[in-house]
């Protein structure tokens, strides 16, 4: 597919393909290597510098890429991520895990008052009803219940579901800013035991979230993960205040 193509695959999103393309680009490139220069950039895509750039700053503010004033852009060295906002197959990846899904749920619903009122939509209103068991080197590792805005995300369904949500979601430029989750300790029902290949009553970790893009809620979901192979890891960053 041509640069033109993607381009075509992402209209009113032009930025979106540049930063992707770019993404692409540079994975697994050098700490230091050269990124491409905006007027390069302008000239394959045949778009405004204004949108080159708009690229190029939300790679920086990933910590993708770094400015050198008077020098250019380059490949930037990583950092650390405090309480990165990940999805279950970049958490996975990130144990060094294979994540597997199976899905149980895929179709849109009409948004009950309690989806409606989190999702910020109107009861009534179309949502994407998502609903998968997840495996981790093939081995039930959490069920997961996922409500998304359809209105946001026309046609999700209609070439099949992503192996990753928050991939699809990066791709049409809708990737979670911010997140937040709520977590409690429970133990599995009948189903949920039956599915996560555990007894019935052994404890289980309950994670709901929501997520948001920009000012668009993107995502909520309710998670259960096995508590004998699920371990919550959240890092914290001090503000060098005394207290």
């Amino acid at each position: 597919m041509s640069d033109l193509d993607v381009l075509s695959n992402v209209t009113g999103l032009k930025h979106v393909a540049v930063r992707e393309y770019v993404r692409d680009l540079i994975a697994g490139a050098e700490v230091g290597a050269p990124a491409p220069s905006e007027r390069e950039l302008v000239q394959r895509f045949g778009v405004a510098r204004m949108t080159v750039r708009q690229a190029i700053d939300a790679l920086v503010a990933e910590g993708l890429l770094e400015r050198i004033p008077g020098k250019g852009t380059y490949v930037a060295r990583p950092r650390t991520r405090v309480g990165a906002l990940r999805g279950y197959t970049e958490e996975m990846q990130a144990r060094g895990m294979l994540a597997e899904s199976q899905t149980l749920i895929a179709r849109i619903e009409k948004a009950g008052p309690g989806i409606a009122r989190v999702l910020n939509l109107t009861e009534g209103d179309p949502v994407l009803h998502w609903k998968r068991l997840r495996r981790a080197d093939a081995q039930p590792m959490c069920i997961e219940d996922a409500f998304l805005s359809e209105v946001l995300l026309p046609g999700f369904l209609q070439s099949g579901t992503p192996t990753s949500l928050y991939d699809a979601l990066r791709r049409r430029g809708l990737h979670p800013t911010w997140a937040e989750d709520s977590i409690a300790a429970d133990v599995a029902t009948g189903e949920e035991a039956e599915m996560l290949e555990i007894a019935v009553g052994s404890p289980v970790l309950r994670v709901a979230r929501r997520a948001v893009c920009g000012d668009k809620i993107v995502e909520v979901s309710r998670s259960t993960y096995r508590a004998d192979r699920f371990t919550m890891w959240v890092q914290f960053a001090g503000d060098g205040t005394e207290r």
